[in-house]
């Protein structure tokens, strides 16, 4: 019995010697990467200790290289898909906390503002209002308030103004 597992560990050891620089090339080869490349053939020969009763002199060679292939295939098969988690994390972290930010800070702007346009005077409030929120012109409004396009305009622009030297303020 003990010259049966003599035999294996004899195999087993002069396969090591004689194959590991040609399974290592054979691995960097595929991956590219020699320090993992180095880790998977240590990987190879010890996977082929699991496989002692199976061996032959004849055969270890193609039993090698099937294990090597198989590890490589495994390797570039996690390495892929982390590449892909890694690239699925990163898109929808950086969107979600920028989006999230982003309607904090929009949030507190127009809490800001709605503040800053109860001081404004009455006309001003509500010229600055329609055009600022409901998207209204000039014109629209003029014609809406019954009061002329210039005066209008003047309101906005001094509404404008007086807004962003508000933010100007606060930011």
């Amino acid at each position: 019995m003990e010259t049966i597992a003599n035999t294996y560990n004899d195999i087993i050891t002069r396969s090591y010697e004689e194959y590991y620089q040609v399974i290592l090339t054979y691995i960097t080869y595929r991956i590219t990467h020699r320090y993992e490349a180095e880790d998977l053939t240590q990987d190879v020969f010890v996977r082929l200790l699991d496989y002692k009763q199976m061996l032959r002199p004849d055969t270890v060679k193609y039993f090698l290289f099937t294990i090597a292939r198989n590890i490589v295939i495994d390797y570039i098969r996690r390495y892929y898909k982390k590449q892909e988690i890694d690239s699925y994390i990163y898109d929808t972290m950086s969107t979600s906390t920028n989006e999230t930010e982003e309607k904090i800070i929009g949030d507190d702007l127009m809490t800001m503002e709605r503040t800053r346009l109860a001081a404004m005077p009455e006309q001003r409030r509500l010229i600055y209002t329609l055009n600022r929120f409901e998207n209204k012109t000039s014109p629209e409004i003029a014609n809406e308030l019954n009061l002329s396009c210039r005066t209008v305009e003047n309101h906005l622009f001094l509404g404008r103004r007086e807004m962003r030297e508000f933010f100007r303020n606060c930011i």
